[in-house]
C-alpha cells in the first residue's frame, strides 16, 4: 500500500509544473480570444467592439501584452507567489506573452502586416511557444545532456561540449529556414543533425551560400516544392482555421472596393455615324 501510495505522489504536480501549465493555458486562451476579437473586428460585426483609439491613437494589443508581462515578471521576481498567488502571475504572464506574440510579424517588419501573408509568422511563434511549453510539461529539458544515463558518468566538459554542439546545431536549423526542426532539435540532438546537414529552404538566410552552386540550389528548391505540395497545404488549412485568412480582405475594404469599382467604370463613347460624303 505505501509503494502504491509513493508511486501516485510521484504523479502529482509540482509547483513549477503547475504555474507551466497555468502558462500554457493562459497563452492559449488568450491567443484564441484575441484572434476571435480581431477576426470580428475585421469582419465589421456590428455588436462587437472595435479597436482601442484614445485621441485618434491606435493601441495595439502587444503593447497591452508588453505591459501584462513586465507587471507579471515583476511580481514574479520580487515576490516569488506561490500557490494560488504564483498560478495567477504564470496565468498572466501567458496571457501577456500571446498577446505579444500575436503581433511578433509587427515588430518584425515594423509595418502592419496582421492580415497579410508576411504576418503568418506570428501564429508560427505562438505555435512553437505552445510546443515548447507542452515539451517542458512532458519531461523534456533542452540541452540537458547530463540527464542522459549513459552521459552521466562523463566529465562536465564533456557534457558542456555536447550541449554546445547541439546549440550550433540547433542555430544552424534556424539559419536553414528550419524552425520546427530547431525548436525540437534543443529537445532531441538527434532531429537538430539531422536538420543541420540537409539542404536549406530557399529564402533563408543560409541558402545564400548556394549562389554560386546551380545543382545545389536547383536540389534545395525541388525539395522544398515537394515538401510544400505534401505540407504548405494543410498549413495553410490549419492556421486560416485558427487565425483567419489573410488572402481574403476584411468585409469593410472588399465593399469599398466592389463600389469604386461600379462607380469608376469608364463608359463607352457615344457611337456617333460618320458623316455623310457631300454630294458634288
Amino acid at each position: 500500500m505505501a509503494t502504491l501510495t509513493s508511486l501516485l505522489g510521484s504523479f502529482q504536480p509540482s509547483s513549477g509544473r503547475n504555474h507551466l501549465i497555468a502558462f500554457t493555458l493562459g497563452l492559449l486562451i488568450t491567443f484564441l480570444g484575441i484572434r476571435a476579437n480581431t477576426r470580428l473586428i475585421r469582419a465589421n460585426v456590428r455588436w462587437w467592439f472595435h479597436d482601442l483609439r484614445p485621441g485618434g491613437l491606435h493601441i495595439h494589443h502587444m503593447v497591452i501584452g508588453v505591459v501584462v508581462m513586465v507587471i507579471a515578471g515583476l511580481v514574479t521576481i520580487a515576490t516569488n507567489p506561490q500557490g494560488f498567488w504564483g498560478i495567477a502571475t504564470a496565468l498572466a504572464f501567458g496571457g501577456g506573452v500571446a498577446l505579444t506574440l500575436d503581433e511578433f510579424a509587427l515588430l518584425l517588419h515594423l509595418e502592419n502586416v496582421y492580415w497579410q501573408e508576411q504576418g503568418r509568422i506570428s501564429v508560427d511563434a505562438v505555435i512553437v511557444t505552445i510546443t515548447a511549453a507542452l515539451l517542458f510539461l512532458g519531461g523534456l529539458q533542452p540541452f540537458n545532456a547530463a540527464d542522459a544515463t549513459p552521459l552521466a558518468r562523463l566529465g562536465g566538459w564533456v557534457i558542456t561540449i555536447l550541449v554546445i554542439v547541439n546549440v550550433t546545431l540547433a542555430i544552424v536549423c534556424f539559419l536553414k529556414g528550419k524552425l520546427w526542426t530547431g525548436v525540437f532539435g534543443c529537445f532531441v540532438p538527434v532531429v537538430a543533425t539531422v536538420g543541420a546537414f540537409r539542404l536549406a529552404r530557399p529564402g533563408s538566410p543560409w541558402s545564400r551560400r548556394y549562389r554560386d552552386n546551380p545543382g545545389r540550389r536547383e536540389r534545395a528548391e525541388r525539395r522544398d516544392r515537394r515538401e510544400a505540395a505534401m505540407v504548405r497545404a494543410w498549413r495553410r488549412w490549419f492556421f486560416d482555421l485558427i487565425a483567419g485568412k489573410p488572402h481574403i480582405p476584411p468585409v469593410h475594404l472588399a465593399s469599398t472596393a466592389l463600389i469604386a469599382a461600379t462607380h469608376d467604370v469608364p463608359q463607352s463613347a457615344p457611337v456617333t455615324s460618320a458623316p455623310r460624303p457631300k454630294r458634288a
